[in-house]
């Protein structure tokens, strides 16, 4: 048995390598263990919000990310039969932001962008091709299984991080349940380098278009449009992933345009779940191994980032002395309410706005837009700022 006086990091994500971006920067020692042989490639979450890139500048990562992304201030609301009910600006907030806007990018590029930063860094140490399967306390921090080109290895850690993914084999093998539910339709996403700009009068690069038949969203990323269209229940997975069956949906966009040249689909399965607890004496979860939402309004990643930073700041203060075990209680009492209250709860209401004809959300939208205070209340919450003043609200409030 190999024994590191180290945190041990399950995944390699952006939600796994930016808690180790931040431990490493505070003089704390990591291995991250990545399944897979080389970091992901795969585009999934693409938003990035501005308090997530508020973050991202103290590890240094915000800028490369800026400078390969789509920088998008505003975005608008839309239906098919009223066209924009609303367009908001994160302008508006400059004030609460040191970046009052989204980036629009792969979520994979900003795993490079902190490998590439990390890799050369003393503290730091990667391990692919090395999946955590199981994991226990032991009498000073954790002990984990490690399968690793068909080998069992055990490793032991002072403290382990689980960013491992909703299929989480560490939050498995802990015990810990992972309650919610999933959404009987699922999401298609649909990618086409396609110039929406061209077509669509007045287009915001990332727009909400309600329908109670089959809303739509369409977000810019650098190259490409990302389309996501609801798929119901009776739709099977091979019919929704058959080409005619994207071209269809697509054809829906724009009168007179009837085929798309479509770089990929993904199918997605729709969940809004949360674990028990996101910590069991030495071991955390962050990320979607702690919570996963429907991605309308783009908050898992950018909650799963929010997690990590808020952990290992607190980690780093016990691990220098500077602090006791019992602040870590307040990661989880922030971070688990914060995703109750706020992330759970917006991302359901996103999805319900878009399945509804669009009369109510137009008054309600309207009002909000007129409304410089509502705006500003609105715009806090849908960049995940005021999520993250509630963190701090709960951490000052003794339980």
């Amino acid at each position: 048995m190999t024994s590191d006086e180290r945190v041990l990091i399950a995944g390699a994500g952006p939600v796994g390598l930016a808690a180790a971006a931040n431990l490493v920067r505070n003089g704390v020692p990591v291995t991250v263990f990545e399944a897979g042989a080389d970091l992901s490639t795969e585009s999934r979450a693409s938003t990035f919000h501005p308090p997530t890139l508020d973050m991202l500048d103290t590890l240094g990562a915000a800028q490369p990310l800026i400078a390969q992304g789509l920088t998008a201030p505003k975005f608008q609301y839309r239906t098919l039969r009223h066209g924009i009910l609303a367009q908001f600006d994160f302008g508006a907030i400059a004030d609460a932001t040191a970046h009052p806007y989204r980036v629009q990018c792969e979520q994979s590029r900003l795993t490079r962008i902190l490998y590439e930063q990390l890799r050369t860094q003393p503290g730091f140490n990667i391990e692919f091709n090395s999946a955590v399967t199981r994991a226990r306390q032991n009498t000073t921090g954790m002990t984990i299984v490690v399968k690793r080109d068909g080998r069992v290895e055990t490793r032991t850690g002072r403290f382990l991080i689980g960013a491992d993914g909703a299929r989480s084999d560490v939050r498995r093998s802990l015990g810990i349940e992972f309650t919610g539910f999933t959404w009987p339709d699922r999401f298609l996403v649909v990618s086409t380098p396609f110039d929406f700009y061209s077509a669509i009068e007045g287009l915001a690069p990332v727009s909400y278009v309600a329908d109670p038949e089959r809303w739509r969203f369409l977000l810019q990323i650098p190259g490409l449009w990302r389309v996501m269209f609801p798929v119901a229940g009776n739709e099977s997975d091979e019919m929704a992933l058959a080409p005619k069956f994207a071209q269809a949906l697509m054809a829906t966009i724009v009168p007179g345009i009837a085929t798309y040249e479509i770089a990929h689909t993904t199918l997605y399965k729709v969940h809004q779940r949360v674990a028990k607890t996101m910590r069991l004496g030495s071991a955390f979860l962050i990320g979607d191994a702690a919570h996963i939402n429907n991605p309308l309004g783009g908050m898992g990643m950018n909650g799963g980032i929010h997690d990590a930073m808020n952990l290992t700041t607190r980690l780093a203060e016990v691990w220098h002395g500077r602090a006791s075990n019992a602040t870590l209680d307040l990661f989880d009492r922030e971070r688990r309410l914060v995703t109750l209250e706020y992330i759970d709860q917006q991302s359901t209401q996103n999805k319900r706005n878009l399945e509804s004809d669009g009369v109510a959300l137009k008054t309600n939208l309207e009002a909000i837009a007129a409304d410089p205070l509502l705006m500003r209340e609105y715009l806090m919450r849908v960049s995940m700022i005021a999520s993250l003043a509630r963190a701090k609200e709960l951490g000052a409030t003794p339980p």
